[in-house]
């Protein structure tokens, strides 16, 4: 294997990684999810995700490499076997951590479309750095693929910045009394200290 090669199935690995990781999230916020709009797309995105994952393996293995280990041949049987656990572990501590969060359902769609938004904005960096590794190696295959992926992780995270904003929105709703928002009850409460005072003021001016 060329050195070419290793340093990019080194940076699809990883990627190659991200995206089984982030498979568990998506499943885990797509039964928490109530907003259909919002369900369909976390749905069709977790199609999206495994569908890269594929894209990814497959050309990892065109390069020479493996999604099991990428270490010399002396290591990689111990060294597979610990990335193996430590990836479950990590994938199977997302599901329930993420079913816990908020005090509220759309608080709770709020906090995970907030991750799901980093994760993308993670995700885009990534297969942009492979894409531009992979054009200055003369690797135009996988160049295509990262640029591909990258579009699509785009996409999605302009989708979950317009989410963000309405689920913002729906938990000042549903969590902050009507009379409090827009500035409702600070202004009340400085109309009446107002009052006080020029009240206070007009009885000092009448001893």
């Amino acid at each position: 294997m060329s050195t070419r090669d290793d340093k990019l199935i080194q940076y699809l690995t990883e990627a190659y990684g991200k995206e089984k990781e982030l498979e568990t999230a998506l499943q885990a916020h797509i039964t928490q999810t109530t907003r259909p709009p919002y369900k369909k797309r976390l749905q069709q995105h977790l199609r999206e995700t495994k569908a890269h994952a594929r894209g990814v393996e497959q050309r990892i293995k065109q390069l020479g490499g493996s999604t099991e280990s990428h270490v010399p041949a002396p290591v990689a049987e111990a060294a597979a076997t610990a990335q193996g656990v430590a990836s479950k572990a990590v994938s199977a501590a997302k599901g329930p951590l993420h079913a816990l969060r908020g005090t509220g359902e759309s608080e709770r769609m709020l906090k995970n479309a907030k991750t799901e938004f980093s994760e993308e904005h993670q995700e885009i960096a990534t297969y942009a750095g492979i894409e531009a590794l992979a054009e200055a190696a003369g690797d135009r295959e996988t160049a295509k693929l990262a640029r591909g992926i990258r579009r699509e992780e785009e996409r999605m995270a302009n989708f979950l910045g317009r989410q963000i904003e309405t689920l913002a929105k729906s938990v000042a709703r549903e969590e902050i009394p009507a009379a409090e928002r827009l500035g409702g009850g600070s202004s009340r409460r400085r109309r009446r200290g107002s009052t006080t005072r020029s009240r206070r003021a007009r009885a000092a001016s009448s001893r």
